[in-house]
C-alpha cells in the first residue's frame, strides 16, 4: 500500500488517538533523563533503516555509537534495524496505532507525505535550537525535511547524491575527456558502444520505477520543468517534463548506447555490476555505489566521477537531494531525550564515525566526506550535493508522483526494449495518465 493512500484512509479520530497515545519509550520528566531526583533515566526506542551490508552489520556499526550516547547522557537506546522492504509499512502501522518508536529514520523523499499525517514532531525554533540550530545543516539537505512553508518534521542524517561514474581506461583508450554537457556524454557513449562485443556506453536501471522517476525529475528540472505547481497540483505534462523524459528514454531508443536488456534491471545494483566488470563505460548512481564497485574488483583509481551533465543551455541540476532523515514521533514521552539523541546523531563526530561504513555524505556545513579515499571523488560529490541539487517535490503526494511516473517509464522502456517506438506524444500521454491518477487520489 502506498503511503498517501494509507494516510487518506485514516480517519481524524484515528490520527487524534495516535497523537495522544503513548510511544514505546520510558517516561522521564527531565532532559536527557535527568528528571527530578530519583527519576528513572529515559529509554528511547530507535528505528534505524538498513544502511550497511546487512541488518546485523548495521547493529554492529551503530551499537558502539549508541553506547557512547548513553555514556554521555545517561539515556539508553533500544535499537531496531528495519529493512527497506518493511520500514514504510512499520511506520504506517505506528501512525495508525499510536504505538511506535521515539525516534526513527525515514527516506527523505517520504518527509512531506509523512508530515501530512500529523504524527511527527515539528522542529520549531525551540526544537531546532536543541539540536544545534538549522545553520549547522547543508541547506539543500534541510530543505528535504517537509512541506515548503512549514516547520520541518525531519532533519538530514545521511546524505546521498547521484554522479556520473566513468571508466578511466575506456575513456583514455578512446581519446575521450570526461563529459561536461549532455551532448558530450552521448557522443562519448556512442564511441564506447560496440554491441558485437557486448559493450555499451551506458547501463541504466530501466526496470526500476524509483530510478526512472529520479531521472524523470532531474532531466525535467534541467529543462526548467516543475512537477507540481505552488498549490500542490500535479503538472506532469509540461513541455519541459516531456522533453526531459524523452531525452532519457532516447539513451536506449535513438542513441542506442544502452543495452535493451537493461529494461529488466529492476535495481541499481545490476547496472553497477556491469560497470565494475567493464561491460559498460558509464553509469548514473549514488555515491554509495562505491562499495559495490570496489567489491567487484575495481580500484577507486580506475574510475572517475563528474556531475550528471545538463544539455547545453540547461539548468545545472545533477541530482535530487537523496538520503536519510531523522524524525521524532509527536507522541513520544521523552521529547527532551529524543532531541538530545538527534543532536548527537547529527554532530560532526558521529557523522564522521558513520560516514565511512554507511557510504554517506555529510549533511553538515563545512564537513569533508569520508566515504572514499579518493579526495577528488569526495570533493565532486560534496559539490554536487550542496550546489547542483534540488529536492523532490515537497508535497504530500510526492510518493504517488514516484509510483505513477516511475511505473509509466518502466512500461516505456519495456516497449523500446522489445522493438517498439516511444514518441513525445506517447510520453505526454503516459504522464497525463499518471497525473490523472494523482489528481483523482488527492482531489487536486
Amino acid at each position: 500500500m502506498r503511503l498517501r493512500t494509507f494516510l487518506a484512509a485514516l480517519t481524524v479520530p484515528a490520527l487524534a488517538l495516535g497523537a495522544a497515545a503513548c510511544s514505546s519509550g520510558t517516561s522521564t520528566s527531565g532532559a536527557g533523563g535527568a528528571g527530578t531526583s530519583g527519576a528513572t533515566p529515559a529509554t528511547l526506542t530507535y528505528w534505524a533503516s538498513n544502511q550497511g551490508t546487512s541488518l546485523d552489520n548495521d547493529k554492529q556499526v551503530l551499537t558502539p555509537v549508541l553506547d557512547a550516547f548513553t555514556k554521555q547522557t545517561g539515556v539508553k537506546v533500544n535499537l531496531e534495524v528495519i529493512g527497506w522492504n518493511d520500514l514504510q509499512t512499520r511506520i504506517q502501522t505506528a501512525i495508525a496505532s499510536g504505538s511506535g518508536p521515539d525516534v526513527l529514520n525515514i527516506g527523505n523523499t517520504w518527509a512531506s507525505s509523512l508530515q501530512a499525517s500529523g504524527a511527527f514532531l515539528p522542529y520549531d525554533a525551540a526544537a531546532m535550537t536543541a539540536i544545534g540550530g538549522k545553520d549547522k545543516f547543508v541547506k539543500a539537505a534541510l530543505d528535504t525535511g517537509g512541506m515548503a512553508g512549514k516547520d520541518v518534521t525531519s532533519v538530514p542524517l545521511y546524505g546521498l547524491a547521484y554522479g556520473l561514474y566513468y571508466n578511466k581506461a575506456m575513456f583514455k583508450a578512446a581519446g575521450l575527456n570526461p563529459p561536461t554537457t549532455w551532448e558530450d556524454m552521448v557522443t562519448a557513449a556512442k564511441k564506447l558502444t560496440d554491441p558485437a562485443k557486448k559493450q555499451y556506453g551506458f547501463a541504466l536501471a530501466a526496470g526500476s520505477y524509483t530510478e526512472n522517476v529520479h531521472f524523470a525529475f532531474i532531466n525535467g528540472s534541467q529543462d526548467g520543468g516543475s512537477w507540481f505547481d505552488t498549490s500542490g497540483k500535479p503538472t506532469f505534462t509540461s513541455d519541459e517534463n516531456v522533453k526531459g523524459v524523452m531525452r532519457y528514454l532516447d539513451l536506449m531508443q535513438t542513441d542506442k548506447v544502452v543495452n535493451p536488456s537493461n529494461a529488466q534491471y529492476d535495481n541499481g545494483t545490476k547496472a553497477v555490476n556491469d560497470f565494475a566488470t567493464n561491460k559498460v563505460a558509464m553509469i548514473l548512481n549514488q555515491n554509495n555505489a562505491d562499495n559495490s564497485i570496489v567489491s567487484n574488483g575495481m580500484k577507486t583509481s580506475d574510475y572517475g566521477v563528474v556531475p550528471f551533465p545538463s544539455p547545453t543551455g540547461g539548468t545545472k541540476i545533477a541530482t535530487f537531494i537523496a538520503g536519510i532523515n531523522l524524525s521524532i514521533m509527536k507522541n513520544t514521552k521523552n521529547k527532551d531525550a529524543a532531541l538530545k539523541f538527534v543532536n548527537f546523531m547529527t554532530s560532526p563526530a558521529t557523522q564522521k564515525t558513520l560516514g565511512k561504513p554507511f557510504s554517506s555524505l555529510p549533511v553538515l556545513q563545512g564537513e569533508t566526506p569520508v566515504f572514499t579515499d579518493n579526495a577528488e571523488e569526495a570533493k565532486t560529490f560534496q559539490d554536487i550535493y550542496a550546489n547542483m541539487s534540488k529536492p523532490l517535490p515537497l508535497v504530500a503526494a510526492e510518493d504517488q508522483f514516484e509510483s505513477t511516473v516511475g511505473k509509466a517509464m518502466n512500461s516505456m522502456f519495456a516497449k523500446i526494449a522489445t522493438g517498439g517506438t516511444i514518441s513525445s506524444e506517447d510520453v505526454k500521454s503516459g504522464l497525463k495518465d499518471a497525473q490523472d491518477q494523482v489528481s483523482a487520489a488527492t482531489g487536486s
